[in-house]
């Protein structure tokens, strides 16, 4: 790649670095994206609710905070006849290079931010190099910059080569809340896809080395649950009270208790709970999100019902009511081992590449797993490819950083492997 190219990257996700946007507010990124596909002239460019099936959505903010975020990427310098087009929470891209006879083959990258202040410190580079966030408070703390940024790489690195098919790159909103995997799946962009590639910078794996066909998704829901009980006075009439902090309390302390599974890894947490008003007031509501995981879809499940029904007896053993709603939910998946083998070989032939790995256990959640499955569902392959970067600090801190090196050996390594799908699909 030339140096030109490389500085152009960099300029890229240093900007899309200093303007992080949460889910469904990716207004300025999907802005910046859609510029940036312009400039390189695709053959079809679909924005917003032209990628997305809107109603499948899953973790969708308030209107209010919607607005604000729209508000406040026009004020940043996001264009207007994008933001018309993505009002609402639509964000999101799509781009489609059509070089005739050959496969189709799809890219996914993800967009958005996490909320998380970015360090300050003097040997953090964005604060030292000016490029720190600013919309305070959130940052692009899993590298999604970078994401986005390689599929515009990609994009322009193919339709510069001979490459002989058609490429769609889907720039996805939402996977830090695992909200819009789903919505693109069911977009109906995908279904005559032959080969999928989906990417993830960083994953602890160094500058240099690629990973063909990440494995180890642990499938995922989660879920917000209320109980609703009286308030009473704690002192003079406790008794007439229905406590639903107690409720609440039952509830999690049972939930760690759910008996894992024999048949794979199965996880469960209670991340944020709250209620209560005052010390002297029995409590008449609380409040609690928690997420459950399993190594397979079915494993998930099983952890699922268990603990809608840890809340529900919680919730009944204290004389409350209880709700559970799934707020957000992906299954697992698998890279095929024969489109990752074209990763490998093609990442041995790109400059700044030293070490391969034929796959690894992801160890989490992603939401790419719906656009995987909704592909191999369909006869076609998939694989997710991890890029190493050297990170000062780990995904989903304050002082998370990519070394921008891993740029152009991610563009080089995807490019390269869609070119030789053209050549000889899989």
């Amino acid at each position: 790649m030339e140096q030109s190219s490389r500085d152009r990257l960099v300029e890229l996700r240093r900007d899309l670095h200093r303007y992080p946007e949460p889910a469904w507010r990716e207004y300025y990124t999907t802005s910046r994206i859609v510029a940036e596909l312009e400039r390189i002239g695709v053959d079809d460019l679909l924005v917003g609710p032209e990628v997305l099936d809107a109603d499948a959505r899953m973790a969708v903010p308030d209107d209010d905070e919607l607005d604000a975020w729209h508000d406040r990427a026009r004020d940043a310098g996001a264009r207007s006849d994008v933001l018309e087009r993505t009002r609402g929470g639509l964000t999101g891209a799509m781009a489609v290079l059509d070089r005739g006879e050959g496969p189709t083959v799809g890219l996914r990258v993800d967009i958005d931010a996490l909320p998380i202040t970015e360090s300050t410190g003097s040997d953090h580079a964005p604060a030292s190099g000016a490029f720190r966030s600013e919309n305070e408070g959130y940052m692009h703390a899993c590298g999604h910059d970078a994401h986005a940024t390689i599929g515009v790489g990609v994009l322009e690195a193919v339709a510069e080569s001979d490459f002989q098919g058609t490429l769609k790159v889907f720039f996805q909103p939402a996977e830090e809340v695992i909200g819009g995997g789903r919505a693109v799946a069911e977009g109906g962009h995908l279904d005559d896809l032959d080969h999928l590639l989906a990417i993830h910078i960083g994953l602890d794996h160094p500058t240099g080395e690629i990973v063909a066909g990440v494995d180890g998704f642990l499938a995922v829901r989660q879920f917000e649950a209320t109980f609703e009980g009286e308030s009473a006075h704690a002192g003079g009439h406790p008794a007439q009270g229905r406590d639903a902090i107690q409720a609440l309390a039952t509830a999690v302390q049972n939930l760690h208790a759910i008996r894992r599974h024999g048949d794979g890894a199965t996880r469960v947490n209670a991340g944020v709970v709250e209620g209560g008003t005052a010390t002297n007031i029995v409590a008449e509501r609380a409040h609690m999100e928690g997420e459950v995981r399993g190594e397979t879809t079915e494993l998930k499940e099983y952890m699922s019902e268990r603990a809608d029904t840890v809340i529900e007896s919680a919730a009944t053993m204290h004389d409350c009511e209880g709700a559970v709603e799934t707020t957000a939910e992906a299954p697992s998946a698998e890279s095929d081992a024969d489109l990752a083998a074209v990763v490998s070989e093609v990442a041995g032939d790109v400059a700044g590449v030293d070490s391969r790995l034929d796959s690894d256990d992801l160890g989490g959640s992603e939401d790419a797993t719906y656009l995987m499955n909704r592909v191999q569902s369909q006869g076609g392959l998939a694989s997710f490819v991890g890029i190493g970067t050297d990170h000062p600090g780990g995904h989903h801190t304050p002082t998370f950083d990519v070394d921008e090196r891993s740029l152009a050996i991610g563009v080089d390594v995807l490019a390269g492997t869609i070119e030789r799908l053209g050549e000889n699909p899989v």
